[in-house]
């Protein structure tokens, strides 16, 4: 009996030693994500096509207020997501239980109403974030044509292009690139994307210094355009919001925090893995929009690698582009994944049957891929759905306005702030309270007058 009872202790103990050598705490397969992986996750999602609207963003403030503005929703996200980050696990910041969405870290903290809100805000801005990314990723390609046709024409042919063949097929590839089953297997996408901003930020702000230099001089205002009042209104606030959208992270930022392994503590990696991209975005972001303002002035383009300002070498520019394209796929995926785990784990509960029926596709000399059924239909359907949506409102500069607008506040201000009060126990009206509070107050109104200025802008261009 005592030798059945060691022989059954001695099996529970290397079992226990593979399962800490192949899973996590929870009971989940070993996390890969390291300090550079996870900058490459921060990275992916946060710089997309809206680092390429910088320059108009600031063309509509000027040079004091643009770049105010800009270091201001840095400072503002990095506060911010250093307090979400906080939230990854419940109570002990190593051992506490983990929260593995966005969604989970305001249920298990906040609980209520903020859960169905926080679930509206978050969703919807990343169905909104994937409209926009096909958006700019056509605006892209279609530049890559309109290069070559004016470089062979010798600029004969005024060279009109349609968005519509290259938003299909941008779908057709995420329709592929949705089946990876989750964010954890898209690390090596992220970097591959990552490369791909830095590629075509050089290149944006190579050819912005190149026009300074040919010009001999900055142009650009220190108040931005001087059309009438109400315009300069609208622009200002579509501004804002193309800039909120340009920062815009936090709502997969838990997410991304899931994916990182330990020890350390994820909340170590996360906040060093925060400080790295957003000093680095902050940088790019300051670089791309005032060398674009400098070369172009108030007439620059709402995209200044696919506006009329640069025509060559062209080779340069398709290349640019092409590196857009390449990385708006994988920040498509980081952005959507999160949306296609939320769904699948309500249909997994309500229908298990559904969720679990797959087909075997056989591959020579592999063994055979499992592809799931539910994934390939819901998913293919929401590609589809999201593409034909931006098809029928192909307006840049007013959809990535209206995104950031509506997703600043909530998720990058409101809920992280909420949060940190209640974990830190804040006394209320205690001087760290009302600063957090105006903070988001603050807050609040710039995504407001931002939001109201991108629909204004969005009517007036369908109107036209």
């Amino acid at each position: 009996m005592v030798e059945n009872t060691f022989e059954t202790d001695l099996n529970h103990r290397v079992d226990s030693v593979i399962d800490s050598k192949y899973y996590d705490d929870d009971g989940r397969p070993k996390r890969p994500g390291g300090v550079w992986i996870t900058s490459s996750h921060i990275i992916t999602a946060v710089i997309g096509s809206g680092v390429l609207s910088l320059a108009w963003s600031i063309s509509q403030m000027g040079w004091v207020a643009g770049v105010a503005v800009m270091l201001f929703f840095s400072a503002v996200t990095w506060y911010t997501s250093l307090m979400l980050a906080d939230c990854y696990r419940t109570g002990d910041s190593i051992t506490g239980p983990r929260n593995y969405t966005f969604m989970d870290t305001v249920s298990s903290i906040l609980g209520g109403w903020n859960v169905t809100w926080c679930g509206i805000a978050q969703y919807t801005n990343l169905f909104g974030a994937t409209i926009g990314y096909t958006i700019g990723s056509s605006i892209s390609m279609m530049a890559i044509q309109k290069s070559n046709c004016l470089h062979d024409s010798k600029g004969a042919d005024p060279c009109h292009v349609s968005a519509n063949p290259f938003m299909i097929g941008f779908g057709i590839v995420q329709i592929f690139f949705s089946q990876i089953p989750n964010i954890h297997e898209i690390w090596w996408l992220s970097i591959v994307a990552a490369i791909m901003l830095y590629t075509y930020a050089t290149i944006g702000i190579g050819l912005g210094i190149s026009k300074v230099a040919e010009n001999r001089t900055f142009k650009g205002t220190l108040t931005g355009v001087s059309y009438g009042d109400v315009r300069k209104v609208w622009g200002i606030f579509q501004g804002l919001g193309n800039i909120a959208f340009a920062y815009s992270f936090s709502m997969v930022l838990i997410e991304i925090q899931d994916t990182i392994k330990s020890p350390p503590s994820e909340v170590k990696t996360i906040k060093k893995a925060t400080h790295i991209s957003i000093l680095a975005t902050t940088f790019f972001y300051l670089l791309c929009g005032c060398s674009g303002y400098a070369a172009f002035g108030d007439k620059v383009a709402g995209n200044v690698l696919t506006g009329d300002g640069f025509y060559n070498p062209y080779w340069l520019i398709d290349i640019g582009n092409a590196a857009i394209v390449i990385h708006l796929v994988g920040g498509y995926q980081v952005f959507v994944q999160p949306l296609f785990a939320f769904v699948e784990k309500k249909v997994s509960k309500k229908w298990p049957k559904i969720d679990n029926k797959t087909l075997k596709i056989p591959i020579p000399g592999l063994s055979p891929y499992n592809l799931n059924l539910f994934r390939l239909v819901w998913r293919t359907v929401f590609v589809i759905t999201s593409t034909v949506i931006s098809m029928l409102i192909p307006f840049f500069n007013d959809v990535l306005g209206l995104i950031g607008a509506l997703g600043f506040w909530p998720l990058t201000v409101y809920f992280p702030v909420e949060m940190h009060i209640l974990q830190m126990k804040i006394p209320k009206w205690s001087r760290k309270w009302v600063f957090l509070r105006t903070l988001s107050v603050i807050c609040f109104i710039v995504s407001a007058v931002a939001a109201v200025g991108s629909v204004v802008g969005i009517i007036l261009d369908v109107l036209h």
